[in-house]
């Protein structure tokens, strides 16, 4: 057992190193990681499948499902520029319309499929007033990584810890996230004013040229809508009553789902199930099976044990290591096999002495959700928006959005360290 627990590690860092040096596809590497810990023995194939988080995934396809059923009717292109008129047509006010639509879109939608939806307007209304779209495109980033903080299917660290924790339901994510997401965002907008003002300027005539635009012929097809809106509102609303329905979430997402394809006909299937990011699928498949060589090699108990020690067991200080730690490592590794490896080790906490596991539960999801703004590589939603940006011939370099980033997420920590201990642990 000791080898094969040297064996896991061994595995694991080579493994991490591949995904964050982006030579491969993580999606790629994370498999390939998965299916040595079955080859070599580590884990037998029914113990690996019993580690990979249905419950997560099934969230995630039948989300992906909805939205790129609901962007075909021309909903969200119809948002922004509704968003970019009731701003009259003025850069600034424009930029923050559309990072707060970002946020609040990456709470209900997941923040990757909202910057997908989003930096294509952008760039559209950016052209038209001829202003750089990289200081709209750096606010959206940084906003959908915190409005995806706000409730269970925001992100996918929130995604996995919901599915892990049955007691942090829907509602326990709105109720305990939200208030402190809406602080920093009330944060930001005033430091996004001051930072990006003076690089957008633009013309009265230019300001004009957005008004005269007509959202309406945006939306393409008003049955199909009409249907939409009505599945996105009653899943969202099982989201709120799944726990005392006794439903998974996964289980709210895929009924919406597949009710929709239902109403909107076969033609829709096909189009839905090829627009699904089946390379996130897997690579979420792979890191279960990665991480579970961990937890039956007794590796994750021992580094509980000694992160226990390192704290003496004191709710403040744990809660304290993991919000930062969890920021940190999270603002420069990718957050979700982060948190894949965290929360076994959260788990195993509560057996050895922590008896409020709560406030560390909230500090993991904060750090890692909002530890995505300190770079880049930090969050999914970063490099899909850095790399349509410089499809476009505007590239986001790493120092550039760096500068901006991290002393925004270190902002949003010292923010959360006090919710948290005035909140918790007072």
């Amino acid at each position: 057992m000791e080898q094969q627990a040297f064996w896991a590690i061994g595995i694991f860092l080579v493994i991490y190193a591949l995904i964050i040096s982006e030579k491969i596809h993580r999606t790629i590497v994370a498999m390939i990681g998965g299916l040595l810990m079955v080859a070599l023995g580590i884990v037998n194939q029914e113990t690996a499948l019993h580690h990979i988080d249905f419950n997560t995934l099934g969230l995630l396809i039948g989300m992906m499902i909805i939205v790129s059923i609901t962007a075909d009717t021309g909903l969200f292109k119809f948002i922004a520029i509704w968003a970019a008129k009731r701003s009259k047509g003025k850069p600034v006010l424009i930029m923050i319309a559309l990072a707060l639509i970002t946020a609040v879109g990456s709470a209900f939608l997941d923040n990757v499929t909202t910057i997908l939806l989003m930096v294509p307007v952008t760039f559209s209304i950016t052209r038209q007033l001829r202003v750089p779209p990289v200081p709209f495109l750096i606010t959206q980033i940084i906003a959908s990584n915190v409005g995806g903080t706000a409730t269970l299917i925001g992100d996918p660290p929130n995604i996995m810890i919901g599915s892990a924790v049955k007691e942090l339901t829907f509602m326990a994510f709105i109720n305990n996230l939200t208030p402190i997401v809406a602080i920093i965002m009330l944060v930001y907008i005033p430091v996004f004013v001051l930072l990006f003002r003076k690089q957008i300027q633009t013309t009265p005539e230019l300001t004009q040229s957005i008004m005269d635009l007509d959202e309406k012929e945006l939306i393409s097809d008003h049955n199909m809508l009409r249907k939409c809106l009505v599945i996105l509102g009653v899943t969202i609303v099982g989201f709120f009553l799944h726990q005392s329905l006794h439903l998974e979430s996964a289980t709210v997402a895929l009924a919406g789902a597949f009710l929709l394809l239902l109403l909107t006909g076969e033609r829709m299937m096909e189009a839905a199930f090829t627009k699904v990011e089946w390379t996130t699928i897997f690579f979420f498949v792979g890191l279960f099976v990665l991480v579970s060589g961990l937890v039956e090699t007794g590796v994750i108990s021992k580094l509980a044990a000694y992160a226990i020690d390192l704290t003496d067991g004191n709710v403040v200080a744990t809660s304290m290591l993991v919000l930062w730690l969890s920021a940190i490592a999270s603002a420069f590794l990718d957050n979700i096999p982060f948190v894949a490896t965290m929360i076994p080790l959260i788990q195993d906490m509560g057996t050895m002495g922590v008896s409020n596991l709560e406030p560390i539960w909230w500090s993991l999801a904060l750090g890692a959700c909002l530890g995505g703004n300190g770079s880049l590589i930090g969050a999914s939603a970063n490099l899909i928006a850095a790399g349509m940006s410089g499809k476009e011939g505007y590239p986001i370099k790493f120092l550039q959005f760096m500068k901006y980033g991290f002393p925004l997420m270190l902002l949003s920590i010292v923010i959360s360290s006090g919710y948290i201990y005035v909140r918790y642990l007072r």
